[in-house]
């Protein structure tokens, strides 16, 4: 049986809607730590730390929540897709 405290999350299987650098970049530019994008958003700092470490993929909600809060446009935190 795995300990609660050392289990990992593991990435998401699909393909992730963000780009977890393009949200730190956007957060630190806006002058944000971590828990005050949390607050601003009402959510949990985890949850803030996990779509940042590509540990949990954002919906299209909460990339339009995030976008708002950190004053850019939705496409910079959006997942870059190969031309088809």
């Amino acid at each position: 049986m795995t300990n609660a405290t050392t289990r990992q999350r593991k990435r998401p299987k699909d393909p992730l809607n963000h780009e977890p650098v393009a949200v730190t970049y956007a957060r630190e530019m806006a002058g944000l730590s971590m828990t005050a994008l949390a607050q601003r958003l009402g959510k949990s700092v985890s949850l803030i730390s996990e779509i940042e470490s590509g540990t949990r993929n954002a919906t299209p909600e909460m990339l339009r929540l995030l976008a708002t809060a950190l004053n850019c446009p939705l496409v910079v935190l959006q997942r870059k897709r190969e031309p088809e």
